[in-house]
């Protein structure tokens, strides 16, 4: 910190030793001025005359009353303006102690708003001005009196600038941390909406396997005594899904590494390209299902194709869980203008039809990721039984980056 820097926080610190300099400062400068006269070719005598003990008298009250200029600045610029006005109507018009008032003057202007200093301004200029071309031994037109009319203006003039400098610095600052804590909260944002995906991710790889497992896992009990074979096929079937289940795991925590961190995830998102090898984890679980695309070969972006992945998943991992075991479902997906139609269908009499069956989250998880591309989704039971699930995703998600999985 340079020895400037540490004087002006040194000042900041003490303001009433930096008013008492001042006050002590524009002393002298009056006391100075009451000596000297103008004289001709634009020079000054030194005196050639002193001034009267009314006037020093006039001069040490107006300087000490800059020492409260700051804890009140209009009552000190009534009394310096009140003492100028005496000094101007009964003693030298020419003593300087209107100095004081223009010092006051700046004060008020520096401190308040721009109508206040006008009003201020135009009345300090108006009542001292007055006072010494009306009131004074010296013509109206002397130059002592144009003097007052000048000085008073600068001081109000300057104050306003000062005052306006200062607005704009601290506007700029208030920006500054405004954008700063606007920052801090987008951070925050994007960490919970971070929190969420993996959330909805993980509630979909762990609900679908977890159920495929469990049916055949049943199945393979099922017919472990009378038919081996088959119970082989179906712990083959629970070996197969917990592996895609370890697999997907791993990819989604793998999320949570630092950037830092060894072997991060490479292999992409799930899509609607996957479609078949899902639908055959549920045929081989016993859920009949069929698939119907009439997308037109329609490249997704990435957040809508992992959408449409997740809720197809979710939607058939609830008919897995909540119909009985004759039930089928259908999965279709179609173009239909800017937006992709996927639809699933079920035939069962179970539990599917009402949210949140079984304590899980699935519909709003569905809902969730469907909201967040700007589309609409729609659940319920169907007429003559079954469940049905329909969501209308754009083509033009609202994402931020096209590849970021929402």
């Amino acid at each position: 910190m340079s020895t400037l820097d540490r004087a002006r926080c040194s000042l900041k610190a003490h303001p009433w030793a930096l008013d008492a300099a001042i006050a002590a400062g524009v002393l002298v400068c009056m006391v100075a001025g009451s000596f000297v006269t103008p004289s001709g070719n634009n020079g000054v005598t030194w005196g050639v005359r002193t001034p009267d003990p009314q006037g020093l008298l006039l001069m040490v009250l107006s300087a000490a009353a800059l020492v409260f200029r700051r804890r009140a600045p209009k009552a000190v610029l009534a009394a310096t303006g009140t003492l100028s006005v005496i000094e101007c109507v009964t003693g030298d018009p020419r003593a300087p102690v209107t100095m004081s008032a223009v010092i006051a003057l700046y004060t008020v202007a520096s401190t308040t708003d721009r109508t206040t200093t006008w009003r201020v301004g135009l009345l300090t200029m108006t009542v001292l001005t007055a006072a010494a071309m009306l009131g004074g031994p010296l013509p109206w037109y002397a130059q002592e009196n144009l003097g007052v009319l000048a000085w008073t203006g600068i001081g109000a003039t300057a104050g306003d600038a000062v005052r306006s400098r200062r607005a704009v610095v601290q506007a700029i600052r208030e920006r500054a941390e405004r954008a700063e804590r606007t920052r801090e909260e987008e951070a925050r944002r994007r960490v919970a909406e971070e929190r969420l995906r993996i959330a909805r991710d993980l509630h979909d790889v762990v609900a679908h396997h977890i159920a495929l497992v469990n049916v055949q896992a049943g199945v393979a009990a099922h017919v472990m005594d009378k038919r081996p074979d088959q119970a082989k096929e179906a712990l083959a079937h629970v070996r197969e899904a917990s592996r895609s289940a370890l697999d997907e795991l791993r990819a989604t925590v793998g999320l949570l590494r630092q950037s830092g961190d060894p072997e991060a995830p490479t292999e992409p998102a799930p899509g609607l390209s996957r479609l078949e090898e899902l639908a055959a984890t549920f045929r081989n679980a016993g859920l009949p299902v069929a698939v119907a695309r009439a997308d037109q070969g329609t490249e997704l972006p990435a957040a809508v194709d992992l959408a449409a992945y997740r809720i197809i998943q979710e939607a058939l991992t609830n008919a897995q869980k909540h119909t009985g075991p004759d039930a089928k479902a259908e999965v279709s997906v179609v173009r239909v203008g800017p937006n992709i139609e996927v639809t699933v269908l079920d035939d069962g009499s179970g539990a599917a039809g009402v949210p949140g069956a079984g304590g899980g989250h699935g519909l709003l998880g569905m809902r969730e990721r469907v909201t967040a591309l700007g589309g609409t989704l729609t659940t319920g039971p169907r007429y003559g039984g079954g469940f049905r699930v329909h969501a209308i995703l754009p083509l033009k998600t609202r994402t931020t980056a096209p590849g970021e999985p929402a």
